[in-house]
């Protein structure tokens, strides 16, 4: 005997379940709002490393938390390890700019003023038409800037210091999530898009466009920038530039934002190389800095995204500022992430408005 067909619920249960659903995980996320960076964090790492884990699970497919193990541990090796060392190098070396500045011994005048007598004449009218032309000014401005800069790094030190334990809790629950995560992740995938109230189409769009894009995102924003960055750490290094970690954490940092990049450091240090009559040292980072910094990015992102979906980069850049200010460092990821689902869901509604085509048709997947 079969069973009857499931009644369906009526418009009044419909909004009461609809009002628990919304309650219930608005209370959830409020538990879980102090672990917001470990779940981003955990989420992203697992969608950018799903290929992988996809891979070794064919390779073995009887074991799949094996498969997932090891992504797992080549994570920690090829992420967390070098973030973590490269972490400790970048607090070392701002507490070193932080004491050179305070006991006088970085002369900001002497450079200001070898810069500035390197400059031609029309770059320097270009300065004081500026403003920039009173050089007592310029340097209280950047030496209050650079002070803040490295009293910030001082004491974010500091506080890294003193909360050693919290911060080793947080990694080990991201990792714990994120076993999981590569575990069961086309599982759970499966289950948020069975219950998106969407069509088909639509709710494979939207899980394909937050994937797209979040793999792009971190694949062709950060690691460029990671590896932009790097290059001119390294290049500084070998022309002994003191603090080399700490300004190639600067460069790729400004490598995340579309229209600054990393000639925004390099190219000042190189007028100032030739300024101090370092010419070889002063051609070499400026052609280094042309030609294979400048180069990385467009190597590198075909290669790492693909095919994969672009937004515009103003959209890229004021979403980039937004998220750090709302933020903080999640914000490179979120901000971007946020804009291009709106973008996308503002798509399925135009789409699903159309007269010409039904909801599913009206436009292509992104």
């Amino acid at each position: 005997m079969t069973s009857p067909p499931p009644v369906p619920p009526s418009r009044r249960e419909a909004r009461v379940l609809a009002a628990l659903v919304v309650a219930v995980t608005l209370a959830f996320a409020w538990i879980l709002r102090p672990y917001f960076g470990v779940i981003l964090w955990g989420t992203v790492l697992a969608i950018v490393f799903a290929p992988l884990e996809r891979r070794l699970r064919r390779a073995m497919p009887r074991r799949p938390a094996l498969a997932a193990l090891l992504t797992l541990l080549i994570i920690v090796l090829l992420v967390l390890l070098p973030l973590v060392l490269v972490a400790a190098s970048l607090v070392q070396e701002g507490m070193g700019l932080y004491q050179r500045i305070q006991s006088g011994e970085l002369d900001l005048a002497r450079w200001l003023q070898g810069v500035f007598d390197a400059l031609p004449g029309w770059a320097t009218r270009l300065l004081e038409r500026a403003g920039l032309g009173d050089l007592a000014a310029v340097q209280a401005r950047l030496s209050a800037l650079l002070s803040r800069s490295a009293q910030w790094l001082a004491t974010q030190a500091l506080g890294f210091g003193q909360n050693t334990l919290s911060f080793g809790v947080n990694t080990i629950i991201m990792l714990y999530l994120l076993f999981f995560l590569l575990r069961d992740g086309d599982a759970l995938a499966e289950r948020i898009r069975a219950a998106v109230p969407l069509t088909p189409t639509q709710r494979r769009r939207l899980v394909e466009g937050f994937v797209v894009v979040t793999r792009a995102t971190v694949k062709g924003s950060l690691v460029v920038a990671l590896v932009q960055g790097a290059l001119g750490g390294l290049m500084f290094w070998f022309l002994d530039i003191h603090a080399p970690v700490l300004w190639g954490v600067v460069m790729a940092l400004m490598s995340l934002l579309p229209a600054i990049g990393a000639p925004v450091v390099w190219l000042p240090v190189a007028v100032y190389l030739y300024a101090t009559g370092s010419t070889w040292q002063a051609v070499l980072l400026a052609v280094y800095g042309a030609l294979v910094i400048g180069s990385a990015d467009n190597i590198l992102r075909p290669l790492l995204v693909g095919r994969d979906t672009r937004i515009p980069d103003y959209v890229v850049l004021l979403s980039t500022l937004g998220g750090i200010a709302v933020l903080g460092l999640n914000g490179f990821v979120v901000g971007p992430v946020i804009a291009a689902m709106f973008m996308t869901v503002w798509d399925l509604y135009s789409s699903s408005r159309s007269p010409a085509l039904p909801a599913d048709e009206a436009a292509p997947p992104a």
